[in-house]
């Protein structure tokens, strides 16, 4: 399926706060995202809080250790929600 990627002001915010090595793998991993956001690289993986939180499937991507990226799917649209470390999931 090929989607629309959006990414809300809150990304946005979470993204200008990284290190400038975090930014690069961040770069890096949007290369292997556009072409697949599931991808066996990224771990995409659902997460249960957040999914039951906003009342739709919310999915993590993989980035660096501790470095996560979160996503949902409206129809083609593939929203980028937060980036961050794991905290991003409470």
């Amino acid at each position: 399926m090929t989607y629309r990627y959006l990414a809300t002001p809150q990304f946005w915010r979470s993204y200008a706060r990284l290190s400038e090595n975090q930014k690069a793998s961040a770069t890096r991993t949007y290369g292997i995202f556009k072409e697949n956001p599931f991808d066996p690289r990224l771990r995409t993986h659902k997460i249960a809080s957040l999914s039951s939180r906003f009342g739709r499937t919310i999915y993590s991507v993989w980035i660096e250790p501790d470095l996560r990226a979160v996503f949902y799917l409206d129809g083609s649209d593939c929203i980028s929600v937060d980036i961050g470390t794991h905290a991003i999931y409470r």
